[in-house]
């Protein structure tokens, strides 16, 4: 595997800064739920069009069935990851569905282990759980124990559960293919199915206001060609486990944004268990970091 152009460590950062602003444009958003979703994907396929026509397309001969069937599965599960967290952000606080929606490694450990047989140290199993422990204390203060605030809680948790199925199914594609290539085309069956969504479940593709045209743009071109494209360009270098417990930095981001841009309450307990994330976090990133060279030295003296 040739080396990366860019360390992929810090495309992740770049890429969790970037989601990070997806909860505050779906809160702002006057649309529905299926809507917003669709047209994130939407603008987001025609963003990236020409460059796929000019330089790509030549690259869809060579997907295999395999290959076009977990692609599909990845664009379905990513499709009604948004619809669900998006929904929930209309039941629960941008902290609590962020936190919720980022423990991802709960749902990666397990899938990379029965579907990839990747096995993890203790020592990483540890960081996750102190990181998720800190997502938890972030959000603490908001977990409110009513029908409306628990519905939302849920739904952002089976956002989670999808979004980490879709990492799952995309790390085999991803490896093969070119990012341009393996985003255009999850993405593009994504929109598909979103597409068919509102349509079935009665939302309105329009009108809307100037102002929700956009927060869907940005949507699109922050979250969407920054965050998750780089999320999926970074696959082909690190495991699915890896970029999860990097995205629990999200409600770290996520957080702080509503406390300044939407005046929703950022209590102690929220700045304790953002560091408690960070350290979790840094500390598996370092230790994995630390394996892998440790495993190139060990294969270059083999060789």
């Amino acid at each position: 595997m040739e080396e990366p152009k860019i360390n992929p460590y810090v495309a992740l950062g770049i890429g969790v800064a970037s989601v990070s602003t997806s909860a505050i444009l779906v809160k702002v958003s006057s649309a529905d739920a299926g809507v917003i979703a669709f047209y994130r994907l939407f603008i987001t396929v025609l963003l990236m069009l020409p460059l796929f026509l000019a330089k790509h397309l030549k690259e869809l001969k060579i997907i295999t069935r395999r290959e076009w069937l977990f692609s599909i599965i990845a664009g379905i599960f990513l499709a009604f990851h948004f619809i669900l967290w998006f929904e929930s952000l209309n039941y629960t606080s941008v902290a609590s569905s962020t936190v919720l929606v980022t423990l991802q490694p709960l749902f990666a450990f397990l899938g990379t282990f029965l579907f990839f047989k990747e096995r993890l140290s203790i020592k990483a199993i540890l960081c996750g759980v102190m990181a998720i422990l800190g997502s938890v204390i972030i959000s603490w203060g908001d977990f409110h124990i009513s029908g409306k605030a628990l519905f939302g809680d849920l739904l952002a948790l089976a956002a989670c559960a999808l979004v980490t199925a879709y990492l799952l199914f995309g790390q085999h594609v991803r490896k093969r293919l070119s990012l341009m290539t393996y985003t255009f085309v999850v993405y593009f069956i994504c929109s598909v199915v979103l597409f068919f969504y509102v349509l079935a479940s009665g939302e309105k593709f329009g009108p809307y206001p100037a102002e929700d045209w956009i927060y869907f743009s940005l949507l699109a071109i922050i979250p969407n060609l920054l965050g998750h494209s780089l999320f999926n360009w970074s696959l082909k270098w690190v495991s699915t486990s890896t970029i999860s417990m990097a995205i629990l930095f999200e409600p770290v981001g996520a957080s702080m944004l509503a406390y300044f841009l939407l005046g929703e309450k950022l209590h102690i307990w929220q700045a304790a268990g953002g560091l408690i994330v960070i350290l979790g976090i840094s500390i598996f990133l370092i230790n994995e970091r630390k394996e892998k060279m440790k495993l190139l030295k060990n294969n270059a003296e083999s060789v």
